[in-house]
Formats: structure tokens, C-alpha cells, sequence
């Protein structure tokens, strides 16, 4: 029996989310922040695989893991069968009157289901598809499947990770699938720019690993332009001492005394003035060949005091510092709570403790992104029956 489909449009730029996990979501929930009306199409009875991810199995049991709610607040929900005739026509439906479509599959998937680029043009020309995959929808390695892991080690992440004695070494959050996601945010709002000058729709295809390696600043391009290869340094900084991690009386403080007067300084208040005219630490480049020992010194110094009291002790004075923090330490910061950072949003699932999620970084015309574009748009469309009359605020479990 066949089974008509409708979604509810809103104003604003209209998204359809097909993407599953972390990359294609986190694209998707950055522009739900920001006020596009984000609709999630997952497959049924499956659905995201991220609902069950998370460090909470009760909540990976009902489908509503951690990993899940982190990246689909403020967005609606759909369940579409694409591999069926009339889940396709759906689609092909709401892609005439939604600006753009984000997509993870992994190339070619699109095509084979009949409902790829040159398809959906045909029905939206000024439609902006995104398409985000580990290697790129071209190449010899476009076929091939990537997580986070894979591409980290791709990418040369892991062997500059570490020290020599370790590396290589993963970094301890997605880095790869956040940046992939944040690429394919960009690319879209930029494809919705030029759409307005000249009213053309975009293919846009992001790729993981290039933006992996976009990401990785002087490490690739010291060797791009010197044919230098970069090496694993801990917490040093290579272009520059003293600059990295330092021990103090109750633990551990990051330093970037790059320049000249930073360094003296540095000296100075640590009470190791003799340091500045030493013939080892002298000059910058003295500094960077001499690192280990000049670590010894300043660490003398640093013991006197906490590394909360050096922080502060330091950062007046116009030295770069600041204490290494754990994840909940720094979640807790007065400096996020007075940017309104960390939101709070009723718990899906009838569950009466509260949600907390990030929000954008970064702010609007000197304000946090409103709290209303993390608020319920829409009720959930559903085949046969009248829309539901709750609001939903997460997409809810896959039917």
C-alpha cells in the first residue's frame, strides 16, 4: 500500500539531514543552531547509529545514546525508506521546496538508490547538496569506508601525537569527524551566500581527510615548503621555547612565552633573572636547541607556586598561560557560563533531569545564538494521521 509522505516547510533556510554518526550531524546541528530548520530523515526501525553510542547504555538501549542527543538538538525527525519506491518519491517531494541536503553515505550510495546530485537537481536546481565522505566522492580511495580513527592515522595526526617514545598516538576526541562536520557547515553557509548573488544550487563535496590535514597549520605546511618532515614533540612547540607544559607545585601549566619580553618576563617573576643572559637561552633559536634544559630552570621556579596562582601570576603580566584542565574542570569555567556556552534543554524520552549540550562557538553581533533556535520548530509529521500536537524537541526513536 502506498503511503504519502508530507513534510511541513518553515521559513528560513530549510535542511534535509540524511547523514548518520558525527561528521554529517554536527554539520547539520551547526546550522540548526544558527536558525535553519534542520529536518532528520533516518532509515526505519535503524536509524542514526550514534543513538546507540554514548557513555549512558540505558540511554543507548533506547535509542536516544549520548552521542546521539549531543548532535541533533532543534532538529525534526523523519523516518524515510529510500530503498523503496515511495520513500524515494518522499524525497523527491521535499527536496523541491528545502535549500539543502547533507548526505554521509559513502560515494555512490546516493546514485544506486536514485536519488543522487544529478537527480535531485532536476527537481530543485537551486538546491545545495553536501556530501561528506572520508576521502572525497573522486580518487582511488573514495570507495574505501573511514571513521575518525582512520583518518587520524591517514592524515599524519598520529605520528606528530605523542612523544617519540609513544607516537604514534590518537588523539582522545573525534578531532577528524568534528572538523569534517565544521567544513561541510562552512561550505554550505559560503554555497548559500553565492546562491543569493546568483542563484545557483552547489555540489559541495567535503572531504575528511583533506580537512584533516587543512587543520594541521604549520605541521604541513613546514614540510610543504621546507621539505622538512614534522616529528612528534610531546607538549613542545616546535617554533618556538619556551613554549609547552610545564610541572608547578600542584600540577600542570601550559606557557607560551614566544617572544623576546615574554621570556623575560617569564624569568623575572619566576626569580630567575640569571636565565635571560645566559648563553644557552639568549637568542629564540639558542632557546628551542637547548629546550630540555631550559624546561629544568623554569620548572625550579614554577615550584614555589600553585599553577592556578602561576596562571594568574603570569597571564597579568602579558606571558600566555593557563592551567591544564580535565574535561569537566573545564566545561565549569566562569568563562563559558558568561557566554552562555553549555545550554540546557528538557531531557528527551520523559526523563526529568535536565540536558546539557554546547552551543555555538561563536557569537552573533556580540550575543550567544539565541536559545530559540534550540527550541522545538515543529511538530513531527506522520503518514495517515494529523501532526502530532507535542512538540518535539530530538528526533525521536526510529519507527
Amino acid at each position: 500500500m502506498r503511503v504519502r509522505v508530507r513534510v511541513r516547510v518553515r521559513g528560513g533556510v530549510r535542511v534535509l539531514d540524511l547523514t548518520n554518526v558525527l561528521a554529517g550531524p554536527f554539520a547539520g546541528y551547526q546550522l540548526a543552531l544558527h536558525g535553519a530548520d534542520v529536518l532528520k530523515v533516518e532509515m526505519p526501525r535503524s536509524g542514526d547509529l550514534a543513538r546507540r553510542l554514548g557513555a549512558d547504555r540505558g540511554l543507548s538501549e533506547d535509542l536516544l545514546g549520548a552521542s546521539f542527543l549531543a548532535q541533533n538538538a532543534g532538529k525534526r525527525s523523519l523516518t524515510l525508506n529510500l530503498k523503496d519506491q515511495y520513500g524515494r518519491e518522499a524525497l523527491l517531494r521535499a527536496v523541491r521546496e528545502y535549500d539543502v541536503l547533507i548526505e554521509n553515505f559513502r560515494p555512490g550510495v546516493m546514485d544506486r538508490l536514485g536519488v543522487g546530485w544529478q537527480t535531485l537537481r532536476q527537481e530543485n536546481p537551486q538546491l545545495i547538496y553536501c556530501a561528506i565522505s572520508g576521502f572525497g566522492q573522486t580518487g582511488p580511495l573514495r570507495a574505501r569506508p573511514a571513521y575518525d580513527q582512520i583518518v587520524q592515522g591517514l592524515s599524519g595526526m598520529m605520528s606528530v601525537t605523542g612523544t617519540p617514545e609513544v607516537s604514534p598516538l590518537r588523539a582522545g576526541f573525534p578531532v577528524a569527524d568534528t572538523l569534517g562536520g565544521m567544513a561541510a557547515a562552512y561550505a554550505v553557509a559560503a554555497a548559500l551566500v553565492r546562491r543569493a548573488r546568483t542563484g545557483a544550487g552547489a555540489y559541495l563535496d567535503v572531504s575528511m581527510l583533506e580537512s584533516a590535514l587543512t587543520a594541521m597549520g604549520w605541521v604541513t605546511s613546514n614540510y610543504l615548503i621546507t621539505g622538512r618532515p614534522p616529528q612528534p614533540m610531546g607538549n613542545e612547540n616546535s617554533t618556538a621555547a619556551p613554549s609547552g607544559t610545564f610541572a608547578t607545585a600542584d600540577g600542570h601549566l601550559n606557557i607560551a612565552a614566544n617572544r623576546q619580553r615574554q621570556f623575560t618576563t617569564l624569568c623575572r617573576l619566576i626569580g630567575r633573572e640569571d636565565l635571560i643572559d645566559d648563553p644557552r637561552f639568549a637568542h629564540p633559536a639558542d632557546r628551542k636547541t637547548h629546550r630540555d634544559e631550559l624546561r629544568h630552570e623554569i620548572e625550579k621556579g614554577l615550584s614555589l607556586r600553585t599553577a592556578k596562582e602561576w596562571e594568574e601570576v603570569l597571564s597579568d603580566a602579558g606571558v600566555p598561560a593557563a592551567r591544564v584542565l580535565s574535561v569537566p574542570d573545564a566545561l565549569g569555567l566562569e568563562q563559558l557560563a558568561d557566554r552562555h556556552f553549555v545550554r540546557t534543554l528538557p531531557f528527551p524520552g520523559g526523563r526529568s533531569r535536565p540536558l546539557r549540550v554546547l552551543g555555538s562557538p561563536f557569537q552573533v553581533d556580540g550575543d550567544a545564538v539565541h536559545d530559540a533556535t534550540l527550541r522545538p520548530r515543529a511538530r513531527r509529521p506522520r503518514a495517515r494521521r494529523p501532526p502530532a500536537r507535542r512538540p518535539v524537541t530530538f528526533p525521536r526513536r526510529p519507527a
